[in-house]
């Protein structure tokens, strides 16, 4: 399982799910609209998921039908 940062973080980056991430797999370019956590390095801890102030973080497998889509994007972004 890993985790996926929705569309709620869009606009928002507050970065408190970085601060409470164990293993530092939580990164965004500094001029993105967003952050993204990258799956080969998160541990599935779900520490993030309490600490986003916006619901934005998301089990794979709980990601809400209207933002499946950023299951695709967070890859994307790990493919670079």
């Amino acid at each position: 399982m890993a985790y996926i940062i929705t569309e709620p973080c869009i606009g928002t980056k507050d970065k408190s799910c970085v601060d409470v991430c164990p293993v530092d797999c939580i990164h965004g370019p500094d001029d993105g609209e967003q952050l993204f956590i990258d799956p080969e390095v998160c541990i599935d801890c779900g520490a993030c998921v309490s600490a986003c102030p916006v619901e934005a973080i998301y089990a794979d497998s709980d990601v809400p039908d209207k933002w499946k889509n950023f299951i695709e994007i967070n890859a994307e972004f790990y493919k670079k």
